[in-house]
């Protein structure tokens, strides 16, 4: 029973950090013995759930740095920082790596909050009209958490139950890839089932959250009949679900009006308020640049880690509104601005490098940031409509090629990107898409997914489910060849050592490691 209180403790005492539009308060560490005798119980069990993913061992550091630094579009900027953040930009991943480390492990107590959610819940004696709208989130949780853990490690153990008994959890054994996706379609089901149209903050997954990402789930497995079919129950009830693109790209990363917005369907809220790691939150300074004075919320500047090749920028078109908001291709150094081709040379470290930085998430990221933007009151959308149309449109074209309607769901994402900011000239790029054979629309739909997605931590995962890896990374690549990738084997993380030698009914190893 100790291991099964621990947990427990874990998990309520960080129920709150992650659900700024709750109004919940810390109860105190509770022994799990009769706790659960009120919906707001099972809320507070799932909030533990969300406080955990912004924790820095998943969204705020540890999973959204890997996942960017993998893709063919960010490399490492400064040379001297962690040898565990160069091993995943270099493919050379060993089985000790501290990030995989703390993602992994995080990632078990998200689902273990959300267990202690859905079996808790069977003691609240309510209707199942009143209860299963709030379980509902849990099993939404346990869902989306491991969803990125079967497309990063392939087969995984697959927990349902709160662990009670030590020994059973150190001897479990690996799930196969297609039973955990079964059991995420399960769990998406029932939370679409139960889940509101909507809900008070986006923050909180509502309907159409389930519903999108079933048809992400679903696209990832090639299954595109149903990747379309869950998409266009999104599209269909656009209204019911308050739903809509964001009409200024650039608000989509403004700390101060993205609440307000249409676009996010789930999105992991940080609030400016952390409590060491807890609620913590790395991405302005991971990407942005050293020594940059130009934001007063990104004080010092940032680290220049993540940032984009020079391929990236110079190959995105510059009528593309979505590129000025992508990028900082200028610098405040000592009061005097500056382009990119001087940044190292003007920053008071020189560790900088001579390439535009990633400028989403420093830019409007709160007043509340701390040192180096860390602290930040960013909103990470998880999923956003634009996704929801194109994953629309290229499981269509998969399904039956050559529909106005494909094209249709690709022009509305392109017209926002034409349109610029609000009361600017429209521009004539991207224009609208029609007449291409399924062969140039697929490849088409994937690069607007670069372009409209970009830095926002899907390009890894569109590369690893279409197995594009040795085409995006050889010496034609944005970032040229990447010596180390190997298709049979960088397409999985490794399991961790530790791990395995705790638990051999975890062996074998993914392949190549």
């Amino acid at each position: 029973m100790k291991i099964y209180k621990y947990l427990f403790l874990l998990l309520v005492g960080l129920s709150i950090l992650g659900c700024s539009d709750l109004e919940e308060e810390p109860i105190g560490l509770l022994a799990p013995d009769g706790f659960f005798k009120s919906t707001k119980d099972i809320q507070t069990a799932v909030n533990a759930a969300y406080g955990h993913m912004i924790h820095e061992d998943f969204w705020g550091r540890k999973i959204s740095l890997p996942l960017m630094l993998r893709s063919d579009m960010v490399a490492i900027g400064d040379p001297t920082t962690s040898t565990q953040r160069i091993e995943h930009d270099d493919f050379n991943v060993p089985t000790d790596n501290g990030m995989i480390e703390g993602y992994w492990l995080r990632t078990y107590q998200i689902i273990a909050a959300s267990n202690q959610a859905i079996a808790g819940a069977e003691a609240v004696d309510v209707a199942e009209e009143i209860k299963n709208p709030v379980t509902a989130q849990a099993y939404f949780t346990r869902a989306f958490a491991y969803f990125h853990l079967v497309r990063q490690f392939g087969d995984i153990p697959y927990i349902t139950d709160p662990v009670t008994d030590l020994a059973a959890a150190s001897s479990i054994s690996k799930t196969s890839v297609a039973d955990v996706y079964t059991n995420i379609i399960a769990d998406l089901e029932f939370a679409k089932t139960w889940l509101p149209n909507t809900q008070v903050g986006r923050s909180l997954p509502a309907k159409s959250a389930a519903h999108a990402y079933l048809a992400l789930v679903y696209l990832t497995m090639g299954d595109y009949p149903n990747a379309y079919a869950e998409a266009k129950g999104v599209i269909d009830n656009e209204g019911v679900y308050n739903l809509g693109l964001e009409p200024d790209f650039q608000d989509l990363f403004d700390s101060s009006k993205i609440d307000s917005s249409k676009e996010p369907l789930f999105s992991l809220d940080f609030i400016g308020a952390s409590d060491g790691d807890d609620g913590r939150d790395y991405q302005a300074a991971l990407t942005g640049l050293r020594d940059d004075e130009q934001y007063p919320n990104v004080a010092g500047g940032g680290w220049s880690v993540a940032v984009p090749s020079l391929a990236v920028y110079n190959s995105w078109d510059d009528g593309d509104y979505r590129k000025a908001v992508s990028f900082d291709a200028t610098a405040v150094f000592n009061g005097i601005e500056v382009p990119y081709t001087v940044f190292k040379e003007s920053g008071g470290s020189g560790r900088g490098v001579n390439r535009p930085h990633i400028a989403k998430y420093t830019r409007f990221n709160g007043p509340s940031a701390t040192g180096n933007g860390r602290g930040s009151q960013n909103n990470y959308s998880m999923m956003r409509y634009a996704e929801v149309l194109l994953i629309a449109a290229e499981a269509l074209n998969e399904v039956t090629p050559g529909t106005t309607e494909a094209d249709g769901y690709v022009n509305r994402v392109r017209d926002r990107a034409r349109n610029g900011a609000l009361g600017s000239t429209p521009s004539t790029f991207p224009a609208d898409v029609s007449g291409l054979s399924q062969d140039d629309f697929r490849t088409m739909v994937l690069e607007d997914r670069k372009w409209e997605l970009a830095f926002e931590f899907k390009r890894w995962y569109d590369i690893a489910r279409r197995k594009m890896g040795a085409e995006v990374f050889s010496a034609s690549g944005l970032e040229g060849l990447k010596e180390n990738f190997d298709p049979n084997r960088d397409y999985l993380y490794p399991l961790l050592a530790d791990e395995l030698a705790r638990n051999p009914n975890l062996e074998p190893n993914n392949p190549g490691y």
